[in-house]
């Protein structure tokens, strides 16, 4: 817990922005209400995430949602965006917090601010840092051993922890030690709060005297019993639904999520009604760029898709939405909001086709991509063990025998986390997927070198599995033979790709043309001509399986269109060049097209195409 109260006190540090002229935010438990400066409150917020925002963005997103007729914002403090490496700390560039809290301030939005240390939020392991689980054996969230007052610039109202009920340890020592915390780094005068599901279970594990307990629910819940659920926990006070859910989140494989607009804009009529606080979630998803997406295990692993447009008012573009004017409408009823048009939708360009070309296979890049060259271990080791935390490594050994029939290859303890690409002698072979593929046959002679390429699909974020560990966390068996003595390679693709590479080595990777592109991970690279413009832009990958996008050096995220729902990736026009050329370069995992085509269109397309 000592790595957590570092990083409040850093978000501490950089949020406490004095201003002038005397400043309150209380409750007042006898007229159930909050009180701002002395007055009655009643809050209507949105959830935005500037982790999932390219900073250019933040004030065009915030002025739309000031334009809406919304108070305040509710923001999220990743942990692990802020400090992937322990011990350094970023709060620079698209993490600048406090420039963001300050943005906010200025458009004349209050702060919902919600520091966690764990969040859920469909992030990669809900806000917590992948290096905790460095700690054999760690219980996250328990006792195991961003903000800043109203009264200081506008940040109100601060969340302990995030639906704490609903995880297993229900520890009340390590809540008690989170408020404790707080309340050292912000005095007595903040309030602190607690969310959780609509149900008692949730909240007489995720609440704690000293805390206001609030809940969160959506369209289909009947407002006046989730109401009347909070006030057995709270019998007086003001109503809050902090998370009102606008639309939901999508996995791979899942159908598109859309809630009605209709039935949005109509529960919160009836919430504002009843004279309850409502924080909208999501109000803006965004994206989740690079490897920031979380995952869900229930019956089996579930990995988050990389938009997290949430079907929300605001797109993950920030166009404005018609379930955003319904719910202007209905603020209209409540308070004056501001005059003036809404800002328009950011401009999108389809700048067409661009013909991509084969670098290499990545088991033949390893001098570019793993730099430090390999760990030599008897049995395999972990992501964290590593300390290679996202993205891919290496596992290479050779066969111990020969197989002249086709011998299984199994994961025995369904320890393939999250996905491992098995190569023989450079050819693919086939795939081993957590919870869905334990087993795959290969043949070869002995000696013949076998690399698996294992993909850390993001970090369960929600639930009991959060201990999330990463890359083969247990032996792998070939017929009646543990594989053994490896060879171990963390994988810098964005390392370098950062550095310019492959596009400032391009005349070493003309490989002889072939009809089809042999199947398998394999680096390709392209370049977008400019046009003068540096406009929204959506990429679709047609025909290509699976992997992950990289525009200038930037990752875009996983690409999926084979599993879908998702079918495009959103590229901010700030990432472009007008004038020079624009680095494409992509990591296939399982096989591109002959046509080696990618598309730039001006329209996403989030869910799969009628065929």
């Amino acid at each position: 817990m000592a790595a957590a109260g570092v990083l409040l006190f850093v978000a501490v540090s950089l949020a406490c922005l004095s201003v002038s002229g005397e400043r309150s935010f209380s409750i007042d438990y006898k007229h159930n209400c909050f009180l701002k400066d002395g007055k009655p409150f009643q809050y209507i917020s949105g959830s935005i995430h500037y982790s999932r925002i390219p900073r250019y963005y933040w004030r065009d997103r915030l002025v739309k949602m000031y334009m809406t007729g919304l108070n305040a914002i509710q923001v999220y403090v990743p942990w692990n965006f802020h400090e992937a490496v322990q011990g350094v700390h970023n709060f620079t560039g698209d993490r600048d917090l406090e420039h963001f809290l300050d943005l906010a301030n200025q458009t004349g939005l209050l702060v919902i601010l919600r520091p966690g240390p764990y969040i859920c939020a469909e992030w990669e392991m809900g806000g917590l840092p992948a290096w905790l689980l460095q700690k054999p054996n760690i219980i996250l969230r328990s006792a195991d051993t961003a903000v800043a007052l109203y009264q200081r610039g506008g940040y109100f109202f601060f969340l302990v922890e995030n639906e704490y009920g609903s995880y297993y340890a229900c520890d009340y020592n390590y809540m008690r030690h989170l408020r404790t915390l707080f309340r050292f780094f912000l005095g007595e005068d903040t309030v602190l709060f607690t969310t959780d599901g609509n149900t008692d279970k949730e909240m007489t594990c995720g609440t704690l005297e000293g805390l206001y307990a609030t809940v969160d629910f959506g369209t289909d819940t009947n407002v006046t019993e989730a109401f009347s659920r909070q006030r057995r926990f709270e019998p007086r006070g003001p109503l809050v639904n902090s998370e009102f859910y606008t639309g939901w989140l999508d996995h791979w494989g899942d159908q598109h999520a859309v809630v009605d607009a209709q039935k949005v804009s109509r529960v919160l009529g009836e919430m504002l009604t009843m004279g309850a606080n409502v924080n909208m979630y999501m109000f803006e998803g965004g994206t989740n760029f690079g490897y920031w997406n979380g995952a869900d295990h229930d019956t089996r692993f579930r990995s988050v898709v990389t938009s997290y447009d949430y079907d929300a008012p605001l797109s993950e573009a920030g166009d404005p939405t018609e379930k955003l004017l319904a719910i202007r409408d209905v603020i209209k009823q409540f308070r004056d909001i501001p005059s003036g048009p809404m800002p328009p939708a950011t401009p999108k360009f389809a700048y067409g086709f661009v013909t991509l070309r084969k670098v290499g296979n990545v088991s033949s890049l390893l001098n570019t991509l793993s730099p430090l060259g390999p760990v030599k271990s008897q049995h395999p080791l972990t992501f964290e063990e590593m300390k290679q935390y996202y993205g891919y490594m290496l596992y290479r050994t050779t066969l111990p025998r020969d197989l002249s029939e086709p011998t299984p290859l199994i994961s025995p303890l369904n320890g393939v986390h999250d996905r491992a690409y098995v190569s023989v002698n450079g050819v693919f072979r086939g795939l081993l997927e957590r919870d869905t593929a334990l087993v795959m046959n290969i043949t070869g002679q002995q000696g013949d070198t076998v690399d698996i390429l294992v993909e850390n699909m993001g970090r369960v974020n929600f639930g009991s599995k959060i201990n999330d560990y990463k890359g083969l966390l247990s032996n792998l068996i070939l017929g009646k033979d543990v594989l053994t003595d490896w060879k171990i390679y963390p994988l810098d693709i964005d390392g370098a790709i950062a550095a310019r590479w492959p596009h400032s080595d391009s005349r070493k990777y003309f490989p002889t043309p072939q009809k089809e592109p042999l199947p398998g991970p394999a680096i390709y690279m392209g370049t977008l001509q400019p046009n003068g413009l540096a406009w929204d832009t959506f990429l679709k990958l047609y025909e290509w399986t699976k992997g992950q996008v990289w525009i200038n050096g930037v990752n875009l995220g996983r690409y999926w269109p084979a599993r879908g729902p998702q079918q495009t990736l959103y590229i901010p026009g700030p990432l472009l060049s007008t004038s020079l050329p624009n680095n494409i370069t992509v990591l296939e995992l399982e096989g591109a097209p002959a046509h080696l085509r990618v598309l730039f269109m001006d329209r996403p397309q989030l869910s799969v195409p009628v065929q």
